[in-house]
């Protein structure tokens, strides 16, 4: 009897990007995601582990997203 494939099945890496941008938290998670994806092929899951903002003069000038990235592992 075939065993049936599970496409469920696999082993994944992670790695750890910061975005920035002076518009948003979420266009900083996009153009870290954005960036990422232009070196690592089959990205499955991205979280944002952290956010902050790069403050000058008392103002906000910059926000920046720490995201863990999920890629399939081709070993």
């Amino acid at each position: 009897m075939a065993r049936k494939s599970n496409a469920g099945e696999g082993v994944y890496r992670v790695t750890e990007v910061i975005g920035t941008s002076t518009k948003s938290w979420e266009d900083a998670a996009a153009n870290a995601v954005a960036a990422a994806s232009k070196s690592l092929r089959d990205l499955r899951i991205a979280e944002v582990s952290k956010l902050d903002m790069k403050v000058e003069g008392g103002k906000v000038v910059a926000y920046r997203a720490r995201v863990q990235l999920s890629f399939k592992y081709e070993g």
